[in-house]
């Protein structure tokens, strides 16, 4: 039950990110030729001012059907020197406006983000959490603590890290966790005095992210409660959140060259649709309240990592199309017709492999997961 309700969360952020594309469409008058929710077969459809609304019978996001874009196939088959249309056609419009209707599905996910943890800024919610006294992993195990090689003692609270104030262990495990692989100034208190040590994180392979071998002092788990903000306040919150989650995200990204088990760290759209109706589904066992806080943050990440990922220069994807267009206005060429058609094979193919990491990495993932519940 809980993958399915991961999809359909999943599929109104795929909407979503087609009306961005359907809006700037339709304020620079380009023609519209078909909007559908859902995928699939057409259970109903009505057309309106030259749009063919559609309510399709998967709801698997939806589509929206821009005039023009079969006009590449077209100039391939026809062996024409340029790709052209009517000016309410994709490819017969001007190269800028074809950028940004290209940009406005992604643009949409990151708006969707803004919304969402502006709502969470305005709700207000609790969380809990360990303090920031740390017990250091080695003493206790055998793994390997940059934190102990760096002359860090258990008992230790950890009062910033790279200047930023660190108030309980949470903030420790976001400080750590987006630096893996880096060296990082951290500030601690011992019998009341402050130290200052320079630690160079571990990447964890598995996950991407960075550790320094500690654990939290569990004996220490705090109640916090972050008022709800007013109106103003709250929008402001989420666009800098939106923005931290973006750079972050970003940052992810990068991490994956460096020698990161792709298998494990990529997730697929099935394990993503797992995790995410697992949250909303533990959540709502904690109140209405809890499961909108969890359910929205989870989905803001989500559609961040859809803002990002469609911008990226790959054709197939939206920063394809905003890339061969700003090439065109800037440079006031046409591009062959078989220019297109070669580099999108080379964009299938990475889309293709990116696709079969993500599948293996859920095949794995669903494996260790049946085996767990043994």
């Amino acid at each position: 039950m809980q993958i399915i309700i991961g999809f359909l969360f999943l599929c109104f952020l795929i909407f979503f990110h087609e009306t961005g594309h359907f809006i700037a469409a339709k304020i620079f008058k380009i023609k519209v030729e078909s909007f559908s929710i859902g995928m699939g077969p057409v259970l109903f459809h009505k057309t309106i001012k030259g749009t063919d609304y559609r309510l399709s019978l998967f709801p698997l996001g939806g589509y929206c059907g821009i005039k023009g874009e079969k006009d590449f196939q077209n100039a391939i088959e026809n062996n024409l020197s340029e790709i052209s249309g009517s000016k309410d056609s994709m490819y017969g419009t001007k190269p800028l406006i074809r950028a940004v209707i290209g940009f406005a599905g992604p643009l949409f996910n990151f708006i969707f983000s803004i919304i969402a943890l502006s709502i969470i800024s305005m709700v207000g919610y609790k969380t809990y959490s360990y303090s920031n006294k740390i017990i250091i992993l080695d003493e206790t195990s055998s793994i390997h603590s940059p934190a102990k090689e760096a002359g860090l003692i258990s008992g230790d609270i950890i009062t910033k890290i790279n200047k930023t104030e660190i108030k309980n262990f949470s903030d420790i495990i976001q400080e750590v966790s987006t630096r893996p692989d880096e060296s990082i100034s951290v500030s601690v208190l011992r019998n009341n005095e402050i130290l200052e040590f320079i630690i160079h994180t571990d990447l964890d392979k598995e996950t991407g992210t960075g550790k320094i071998g500690i654990s939290a002092d569990t004996k220490t788990l705090e109640e916090n409660l972050i008022e709800g903000k007013n109106f103003f306040f709250a929008i402001k919150e989420g666009f800098l959140e939106t923005l931290k989650m973006t750079q972050l995200t970003i940052k992810g990204i990068f991490t994956l060259f460096k020698g990161v088990d792709l298998t494990k760290s990529v997730s697929g759209p099935a394990r993503v649709a797992n995790m995410l109706g697992e949250v909303v589904q533990e959540s709502y066992t904690e109140g209405f309240k809890t499961a909108l806080i969890n359910s929205l943050n989870f989905l803001a990440i989500i559609s961040i990592s859809l803002f990002i990922m469609n911008l990226l220069p790959i054709p197939v994807l939206d920063g394809g199309l905003i890339l061969f267009a700003l090439i065109e206005a800037i440079f006031r060429i046409k591009i062959h017709p078989k220019v297109y058609y070669y580099v999108q094979i080379v964009g299938i193919i990475i889309i293709a492999l990116i696709f079969v990491i993500g599948l293996s990495g859920d095949f794995l993932y669903f494996k260790d997961l049946i085996r767990g519940s043994k």
